[in-house]
């Protein structure tokens, strides 16, 4: 977990880094601020026991050495960037970080500024005041949103893979509401007090000598620090520009140039992948693995320009043996063009979007599980055909609600069996519907056997393996007659999971895969090891008894979680 935290390079390890350093001391200054709509003790006497630690000059220096190094790192990269098209968030988080130094310097000068070199008691209250009755104290509020939001993105897409974190979210919402409203709320509740307080001169002449308030010349020394500090902010951000515009231009003279059959014609800058190529000019090129060189759905065919590229690497010869590819063919996104290229994309959507879009398919990483009836054909012996129909649909009626009513969808019904595939958000979340589903099942098989019984009939077993790993969901068929279906290995080993039940005499088995998935801990010695056909390596499962019993196991996971 501690490595895929902190996964990245060094720049974006410094990032988060100094970041969080940021984060913290804001969170407990804007804690501090809302005190105010409390009592001025309060205010005031978390603002000194913070400060005890703030002003002291190690943790001062890791502070502003934080603050710096955050901001040359931010604008390092966006001068490095390649393109401005960016997700929401992130564009977000950028606006937003370039705002904020815009009121943050002026809040610095005015406070720590101040106090060190003209020994003002920078307390709240002297900062209130001083913003109170102009639009600075709307802009100083302002910087309070612009601070917290920045850095609850910057916190989100950092944790934002990590199981925990995604459980925690909805509750954190609340959270991140609250903190900037109660800071708020502090200001203004503490502004209205000290401002009648300062509108009589008796005790104005307090406040300020209090605060040892700053003369007209200090103020506009204060003043021209601050216009120095925003024009070497403004520069810094200049530069900035300048920096991402001639990468721009130097990259463009760099360039390359690449003609699609039936496509348009592009520039672009030397040493993107061909598929990189094609997104960043919004030319349509099918990749269904993302670029990882797995599916081959990125295909082309070199027209010209093909004795320019260098040779396959060991990935891309794999992958191109692997489909029988001829001369001439090769992955989008494993070349890298130098010169000029006139290329045809072999999956190319074709404007039939229902068609094209739904039949290329999409991985994902979902759990999938294999059912099926035990000596089904001793079973119905002897019965008529309306008769097996008749018991295979009560079975499944039986059933099959516990797979929907957990988020699953049948894929296909096989004679006495049938397999089903739970599409959920992520695999997290598909592999404990799987676990569910797969406790409901046996559950509902009870509940059908003890009917059975009462009529007189032989009760019915089945077998179950459940499995979670990477699978290819899409249209496979002749157009228009194209159902939805799953293929991958997946598959294959949920099935072969479910034929060894049958040895085992146990209802269930579930891969090691899935309850890695479903962050569910394991005793390893409840594990065996299947070497199953098809499959090169084994697989670790759990053997279920019976699978109702499942449920009273997610049960207790739930309650020590």
């Amino acid at each position: 977990m501690e490595n895929a935290l902190w996964r990245g390079g060094w720049a974006t390890r410094l990032r988060i880094a100094t970041g969080l350093v940021l984060f913290v001391f804001a969170f407990f200054h804007f804690i501090n601020i809302g005190l105010g709509l409390f009592h001025t003790d309060l205010l005031h006497g978390m603002q000194e026991s913070r400060q005890l630690v703030s002003r002291h000059n190690v943790f001062s220096a890791i502070f502003y050495v934080a603050l710096f190094i955050h901001a040359a790192l931010a604008l390092l990269s966006l001068a490095q960037r390649r393109t401005l098209r960016m997700p929401f968030s992130m564009a977000l988080q950028a606006v937003l970080g370039l705002l904020i130094p815009v009121q943050l310097i002026a809040h610095i000068v005015q406070t720590r500024y101040a106090h060190e070199i003209y020994d003002v008691n920078d307390e709240m209250g002297y900062i209130i005041i001083l913003m109170w009755p102009s639009t600075a104290i709307w802009m100083q509020s302002l910087l309070i949103l612009l601070v917290w939001i920045h850095g609850c993105i910057g916190l989100h897409m950092w944790l934002r893979l990590t199981a925990w974190w995604r459980a925690i979210v909805p509750y954190l919402i609340g959270f991140a509401v609250f903190v900037p409203g109660f800071a708020l709320a502090g200001v203004l509740t503490e502004g209205r007090r000290l401002w009648a307080d300062f509108a009589d001169p008796l005790l104005r002449e307090q406040y300020i000598e209090h605060y040892n308030w700053p003369s007209p010349e200090e103020f506009d020394a204060l003043f021209g620090v601050t216009d120095t500090s925003m024009t070497v902010f403004w520069l810094a951000l200049a530069l900035t520009g300048l920096t991402y515009l001639g990468r721009k231009f130097w990259r463009r003279r760099h360039s390359v140039r690449v003609r699609y059959v039936n496509g348009p014609e592009v520039v672009s800058e030397k040493g993107m992948t061909l598929l990189e190529i094609s997104q960043a000019n919004g030319v349509p090129h099918t990749a269904l693995c993302g670029g990882k060189g797995r599916c081959t759905t990125c295909r082309i065919f070199v027209e010209d320009g093909g004795d320019q590229l260098p040779a396959p690497s060991d990935i891309e010869a794999r992958s191109l043996s692997a489909v029988g590819a001829p001369d001439g063919m090769r992955l989008a996104c494993q070349v890298r063009p130098t010169a000029p290229l006139t290329v045809f994309r072999v999956f190319r959507p074709d404007g039939g979007r229902g068609r094209a879009h739904a039949s290329q398919g999409q991985e994902r990483q979902l759990a999938v599980l294999f059912l099926d009836m035990r000596g089904f054909t001793a079973l119905t012996a002897g019965q008529l055909p309306y008769d097996i129909v008749f018991l295979l649909n009560r079975f499944f009626d039986a059933i099959v609600p516990a797979i929907t009513a957990n988020g699953g969808t049948v894929d296909k019904y096989m004679g006495d069996g049938l397999l089903a595939m739970f599409e959920t958000r992520d695999a997290a979340s598909s592999a404990l519907a799987g676990l569910n589903a797969a406790a409901g099942v046996g559950h509902a098989l009870e509940r059908f056997n003890q009917q059975l019984k009462a009529e007189g009939s032989p009760e019915i077993r089945i077998g179950m393996g459940l499995h979670s790993g990477d699978l290819v969901l899409g249209e496979i068929g002749a157009a228009k007659h194209a159902p939805r279906t799953i293929i991958g290995d997946a598959v294959n080993v949920a099935s072969r999971l479910e034929a060894e039940t049958k040895a085992l005499r146990v209802e269930l088995l579930v891969s090691q895969s899935v309850l890695l998935a479903a962050g569910l801990d394991t005793n390893p010695d409840e594990l065996r090891d299947f070497q199953l056909r098809g499959v090169s390596e084994s697989v670790p499962a759990l053997p279920v008894e019976r699978a109702s019993d499942l449920e009273l196991r997610l049960k207790q996971e739930e309650q020590i979680a």
